[in-house]
């Protein structure tokens, strides 16, 4: 496997930066993939800046590839380059393809509860110029960031969830999404979402959560880390499924700790990690840098 961070574009002294585009592939894996998508990318006087590909087996494995290129015109050359690429690739080779333009970010809904450290460390980033990406709204089930959401210039919404029945908060949560966002990531989100909105809010959902799992499930799990005795605490950033904290893996971390850190110790430590994992991984997946295989990913950090 070859990792590759995207190159500094070169441009003559007063010539703009060509606008940029990601190109996914994936596939079986066959001789030439690599060649026919240089060969569409070149026929059309695009500059590649970065290609990162994977095998999991050479002979006729699964192929995954991620592409950045500039091209000067790209929006008007896209229906053009797609045509290309569905007969170079998908024709001939049976893949499947994304193409997207970069300078469009994507549009991000972000869930919390009262927690707030992984919220206010994306809204954060985001205002610094970090994660390339929109912050359409946030949602949370508490009112209590509500001022600090929007001293950042981001909508917030309350939606209270209480009860087993979350069937009339999901259907607000969908009303305020669909058609407004292309990811939702939940940043310390205390509620489980129903298989229903997870198949019905049309978006890929990222969630956070402590690295304990499936050890110290429930409330309070640095206590109950901190009565164990644990060496280690981190953080696990995944996709979200039906199957409860389960969904394909994207980013993880962990820090030491000892027998001299307190539970505080412990809680703060994890939110730190929590912060990081998070971040990366939302990072990753605006700029599309994770593929989905199955239950796993393939991370093109």
């Amino acid at each position: 496997m070859t990792l590759m961070q995207d190159a500094p574009a070169r441009t003559a002294p007063g010539k703009a930066l060509a606008p940029q585009a990601s190109l996914i592939v994936q596939g079986a894996d066959a001789t030439g993939i690599v060649a026919a998508v240089t060969s569409v990318l070149s026929g059309h006087g695009a500059n590649i800046v970065s290609l990162d590909q994977y095998s999991d087996n050479p002979q006729g494995g699964a192929f995954f590839q991620r592409t950045v290129f500039g091209l000067d015109g790209l929006r008007a050359a896209l229906p053009a380059l797609q045509a290309d690429l569905d007969e170079h690739l998908v024709g001939a080779f049976g893949l499947t393809y994304t193409l997207r333009d970069l300078s469009v970010p994507k549009r991000v809904a972000i869930f919390a509860s009262k927690s707030d450290h992984c919220l206010l460390d994306l809204l954060w980033r985001h205002r610094q110029g970090q994660l390339p990406v929109t912050v359409a709204m946030v949602i949370s089930n508490h009112p209590d960031v509500a001022e600090e959401v929007r001293s950042f210039g981001i909508p917030f919404f309350h939606v209270p969830c209480q009860g087993a029945d979350k069937s009339a908060a999901e259907a607000e949560h969908l009303r305020l999404l669909q058609g407004n966002v292309d990811l939702v990531v939940l940043a310390r989100y205390m509620q489980i979402l129903s298989g229903d909105f997870i198949h019905a809010v049309g978006a890929p959902i990222i969630n956070i959560h402590h690295s304990f799992l499936p050890a110290f499930i429930g409330a309070g799990p640095y206590a109950k880390a901190k009565e164990r005795g644990v060496k280690l605490v981190g953080a696990t950033a995944h996709y979200v499924t039906e199957n409860l904290d389960e969904g394909p893996i994207i980013e993880q971390d962990v820090v030491r700790v000892t027998h001299a850190h307190t539970a505080a110790d412990l809680t703060r430590r994890g939110a730190d990690v929590e912060r990081a994992v998070l971040s990366r991984a939302v990072l990753w997946h605006a700029e599309d840098r994770v593929i989905r295989n199955g239950n796993h990913t393939i991370v093109f950090a």
